[in-house]
């Protein structure tokens, strides 16, 4: 038997190849298949079943593919349905996989088809669950997430998460090993581990929501409790991922194509793409296209994507780093933005020579921003999140979360010049990108952010408990 977790940091997802006697279960696979094709190809093996932990919110699968290109047959838990075949399994199914087999464990909450694959090796005993997102390392899954669910509450669904952790997943044994869907910065759960295997004894030890001696009352107001809005795109990847999707490499193939700066522009101007820099930060700084957004690829990318342009359908332009565009293209398409039109052919270099129009933001150091505050009172937006800037913040800074951002046009001046920061100045770009595209240039970014900033002595408040607020 092999277990294999493919981790993908930019999601914060993990997709699993478990291998048994020439035989393969692929479980909530990314949407670019082919690596597991090859991978079983390498193994000499053939890949017999496709695993969905439930309808993902957060990325588009891989499962429509892959059951097209394999043969494999794509299998669900209770309450599924589907615009294409799947196998819709019942609560306690057998699926047996070489000398091993998979248990279906129903456990709705999360979402009401939701469910986790029970692993037992070739003894019968239980090895692993596939864990989805009913049960996370430190966490548990969102239950504000179900798609039409009529009368059914957050507060119901949190009430039938407990009941499925108390029935089917605690009873099972402490060193049953727990393979979660999502770590550390994924929005489909609020307090999730940076660690990505577990024994599920250490989870009924640690997690807060396994607590045993907790009651369904607790257990419905803790995980209800503080939950912000989901990011607009998940409901238009549920959509995808329940009624199907463009094959990848189709969407690869009309997506990558080189526009001259000319062709660049033209497009821009004739039609209501939005153009996306993907460059690091520093190089978006010195110059850019006026009006692109930027979102770096060496970040929280494709999460951002989503959160920020939101609509899968808006048609995108590429200004990438040279060789990088179809990885842009790619990592767009696991959160279903599948409209690029193309991309700058070499780059924002080829639109500098060409004699084309940019833009540049402002940018000072910590240091020279402590100095403008010494001199004077002026206003500081701080777009962190709100449990970071509620941990410590400059004084006087009013929290403006990226998340948010055009909801908070109003309160940036119109005239005064204003300072913008965030942890380490990835998401501060972003802000500055998103006003200035609004018309709003009276902004100095801060760059290093929090971290720089607190390296200069600057004065910052004492924590503040958000209850107290």
């Amino acid at each position: 038997m092999k277990i294999e977790q493919i981790y993908t940091g930019c999601l914060a997802q993990g997709a699993y190849y478990i291998e048994s006697k020439g035989e393969v279960a692929i479980i909530d696979p990314l949407r670019e298949v082919q690596p597991y094709i090859d991978r079983a190809r390498s193994d000499n093996a053939k890949i017999k079943y496709i695993f969905e932990t439930h309808f993902h919110a957060d990325f588009v699968s891989g499962h429509v593919t892959l059951s097209k290109e394999t043969g494999a047959p794509i299998i669900f838990g209770p309450n599924a349905e589907t615009s294409f075949d799947a196998l819709i399994a019942k609560d306690g199914q057998e699926f047996k996989l070489g000398d091993i087999i998979f248990k279906v464990l129903h456990t709705p909450g999360h979402t009401m088809e939701s469910s986790v694959f029970l692993l037992k090796d070739e003894n019968g005993k239980d090895h692993a669950i596939f864990s989805g997102d009913t049960l996370f390392l430190g966490d548990v899954g969102r239950p504000d997430l179900a798609q039409k669910m009529g009368k059914i509450t957050e507060k119901d669904l949190a009430g039938f998460l407990f009941d499925s952790l108390r029935t089917k997943i605690m009873p099972l044994a402490d060193d049953v090993i727990v393979y979660p869907a999502h770590g550390a910065g994924s929005s489909c759960g609020k307090n999730l581990s940076k660690e990505t295997v577990d024994t599920l004894g250490n989870q009924k030890a640690t997690n807060y929501a396994l607590r045993a001696d907790m009651t369904k009352k607790e257990f419905i107001d803790e995980v209800t409790e503080g939950l912000t809005p989901p990011p607009q795109y998940f409901p238009l990847n549920v959509k995808m991922n329940k009624e199907g999707y463009d094959d990848f490499e189709d969407v690869l193939e009309r997506s990558a194509q080189a526009l001259t700066p000319d062709a660049f522009e033209i497009a821009a101007n004739q039609t209501e793409s939005v153009v996306l820099d993907v460059r690091h930060q520093d190089d978006f700084t010195k110059g850019h296209i006026p009006r692109s957004i930027f979102i770096g690829l060496d970040g929280s990318f494709a999460p951002w994507v989503g959160a920020l342009i939101a609509d899968v359908k808006q048609p995108i332009l590429l200004v990438t780093p040279e060789g990088r565009e179809e990885e842009t293209i790619t990592r767009l398409s696991r959160v279903g933005f599948d409209a690029t039109i193309g991309y700058l052919e070499g780059g924002f270099e080829s639109w500098k020579k060409a004699g084309k129009e940019i833009d540049t933001v402002s940018s000072i150091s910590a240091s020279k921003f402590k100095k403008a505050i010494q001199d004077s009172a002026v206003p500081i937006f701080d777009v962190r999140k709100e449990g970071e800037f509620l941990s410590e913040h400059v004084e006087n800074a009013k929290n403006t979360p990226l998340d948010y951002i055009n909801d908070y046009l109003p309160q940036f001046p119109d005239t005064e010049t204003f300072y913008v920061h965030c942890a380490g100045g990835y998401r501060s770009m972003i802000a500055a990108s998103i006003l200035k595209s609004r018309g709003i240039h009276n902004l100095i970014d801060i760059q290093g952010g929090f971290k720089d900033i607190k390296e200069t002595g600057i004065k910052v408040s004492d924590y503040v408990c958000p209850t107290t607020l």
